[in-house]
């Protein structure tokens, strides 16, 4: 057996993919799809704020790529907003400021529907947990989970919005997030009845060091795929290989 790290990468499906949107825009993305089953679940993720280096590639949701599928059954779907730049490519158009992105959530929704992904729940990182609240509520969505959401460009009626929906929401709050702490997001979450806010411990924003990352994974699973939980911290590899 051996440790899951900060750069391990287990076994996936992957395949590269193209979401088109419905104002003629061509979004790179990537699909992980565990490697000898079906998907119990759908990741779908909104990656942080691409002015400041947010993409498809920003750690963790690199890292629920790289392991969930294997570890939990999960699909793990990950794109590039518009005008945002990986190693997988740039997708088409410019940054609309959480605005015009509704386009790009919808046609990451729209992907998973005509491939039947089972289950999709929304993954949104800070500037993604923006446009999760005011673009996610698609009939399609299980639930969304926010990590280190700032409830800047979202803000009390999306709030609202999704406190009459009824969906779940999870908001994974750093205890010295850079622009929400735990206190605050209880406080403003109250308007979502059904919103669990957990504070995480000595977390920052960019949730920096494997043990927030297993923590962050081990939340998301506990909610998607419940019985994947808790994450083991070692893989055998089916091959005999270390």
């Amino acid at each position: 057996m051996a440790e899951i790290r900060a750069a391990t990468v287990l076994p996936a499906r992957r395949e590269e993919i193209t979401l088109h949107t419905s104002d003629g825009l061509e979004l790179v993305g990537e699909l992980a799809l565990p490697p000898d089953r079906p998907p119990v679940a759908t990741l779908v993720c909104l990656h942080p704020l691409p002015t400041a280096e947010g993409m498809m590639d920003s750690h963790v949701l690199r890292k629920a790529s790289f392991r969930l599928p294997a570890l939990a059954g999960i699909a793990v779907l990950r794109f590039n907003t518009r005008g945002t730049t990986s190693a997988r490519g740039t997708s088409q158009g410019e940054f609309g400021d959480g605005e015009t992105e509704r386009f790009d959530v919808a046609a990451a929704l729209e992907y998973t529907e005509y491939h039947d992904l089972p289950r999709p729940w929304l993954l949104g990182w800070s500037f993604g947990t923006e446009l999760a609240l005011k673009w996610g509520r698609d009939p399609l969505v299980e639930g969304a989970i926010l990590l280190s959401p700032p409830l800047k460009r979202a803000g009390d009626a999306d709030l609202d919005a999704w406190g009459a929906d009824g969906r779940p929401v999870v908001a994974l709050v750093p205890e010295f997030d850079d622009y929400l702490r735990p206190a605050e997001a209880r406080e403003r979450f109250k308007r979502v009845p059904q919103a669990e806010v957990v504070g995480v411990d000595n977390a920052k924003h960019l949730w920096v060091g494997e043990p927030y990352v297993r923590i962050v994974l081990n939340e998301i699973v506990k909610r998607v795929a419940p019985a994947a939980c808790p994450l083991p911290t070692e893989w055998t590899d089916p091959n005999g290989n270390d």
